[in-house]
């Protein structure tokens, strides 16, 4: 279970997908604009970030909660360290081009890029939707192609004009602060689906952060749960991020 709910954490999704960027284009409505502007311009500016996570994680087999020691250096550097009952379970550390972990209770570690582990999930990943997801903004850029905007009392909602793409997507943002209040990608061909929600946010230093998410996936009939927990946030101080896979520990074999 650890290996799994741990490696979910990593990625976070089966769903997000990644591609070459795209260049922006120009929003042609000025209230869809408006919002996009504003939902950037609210983003929580910050070098470090240290935080403790409450994470739980369900399936349709079983229901764990772990505490995680999270750091990240913004655009840069993802790292968590997992402990239930202040017993070490494992370890962490996600860059730009790789993905590492180790687990202490299975001896088992990964190390490779997100090629390797695109392949053994079936779906590629980004470093840069991790992040966006984690700090409230939408995991795809608003500013790469066109959205119809529709307001209601839960906030402004986002759809793309030309939802051409094998993932369809739709995100809500807060009408006040401009956050991430929802998003949901879907591959229907693959029976695949995710929808991220932001239940809370809290304030530190002036910035607006998730203090919790929600994620619900489900994959061809099968369904996992993630709930996280945001504690004890400070930015901006020095932070470190210790990693080393320990000697006589088996890999993990993709197959």
């Amino acid at each position: 279970m650890y290996k799994k709910a741990f490696t979910l954490l990593s990625i976070c999704l089966l769903i997000i997908s990644c591609k070459s960027r795209k260049e922006p284009v120009e929003i042609e409505d000025a209230a869809t604009a408006k919002v996009v502007a504003m939902h950037y311009s609210n983003e929580a500016d910050f070098k470090t970030m240290n935080s403790r996570l409450r994470l739980k994680y369900q399936d349709e087999d079983r229901s764990q909660s772990v505490t995680v020691s999270f750091r990240m250096q913004k655009d840069s550097v993802i790292w968590m360290s997992a402990q239930l009952l202040g017993i070490p379970l494992a370890k962490a550390i996600i860059t730009k081009d790789r993905v590492s972990y180790y687990e202490k209770i299975s001896k088992t570690y990964f190390d490779g890029d997100y090629r390797l582990l695109s392949k053994w999930l079936g779906t590629p990943l980004d470093f840069d939707k991790l992040q966006n997801l984690l700090i409230g903004q939408t995991i795809y850029d608003l500013r790469s192609e066109r959205y119809k905007l529709t307001e209601s009392i839960q906030g402004y909602q986002l759809v793309p004009i030309k939802d051409l793409e094998v993932i369809k997507k739709l995100f809500l943002l807060d009408a006040k602060s401009f956050k991430a209040i929802a998003q949901q990608l879907s591959q229907e061909k693959e029976n695949r689906n995710v929808t991220v929600t932001y239940p809370k946010y809290q304030r530190v230093n002036g910035k607006t952060i998730p203090e919790e998410i929600r994620i619900v996936a489900n994959s061809q009939g099968s369904g996992t749960q993630i709930e996280i927990s945001f504690k004890s946030v400070t930015f901006n101080d020095p932070v470190s991020f210790p990693f080393e896979i320990p000697s006589g520990y088996d890999e993990i074999a993709l197959e």
